[in-house]
C-alpha cells in the first residue's frame, strides 16, 4: 500500500500544475453553463449536452496549445 501511496505523491508533485489548470477549466466551463442555461431556462438535456462540449473545447484548446507550443 505504501508503494501506491508513494506513487500518487509522485504522480501529484509532477504533474500539480497541469492538475490545477484542468481544474480551473472544468470548474469554470461548468459554472459559465450552469449560470448560462439557468438563466435561459434550457432543457436539461441541452445543459448536458453543452457541458459534454466542455469536453470537446478542453482537448480542442490544449491539442491547439501544445501544438502550437511545438511550432515555436
Amino acid at each position: 500500500m505504501a508503494d501506491v501511496a508513494d506513487a500518487v505523491r509522485d504522480h501529484v508533485r509532477d504533474h500539480r500544475s497541469d492538475m490545477v489548470v484542468d481544474l480551473a477549466f472544468a470548474v469554470g466551463w461548468v459554472a459559465a453553463v450552469s449560470a448560462l442555461f439557468g438563466y435561459l431556462g434550457a432543457p436539461r438535456w441541452a445543459t448536458h449536452l453543452a457541458l459534454f462540449g466542455g469536453v470537446v473545447a478542453y482537448f480542442g484548446f490544449f491539442g491547439s496549445l501544445a501544438v502550437a507550443r511545438e511550432v515555436e
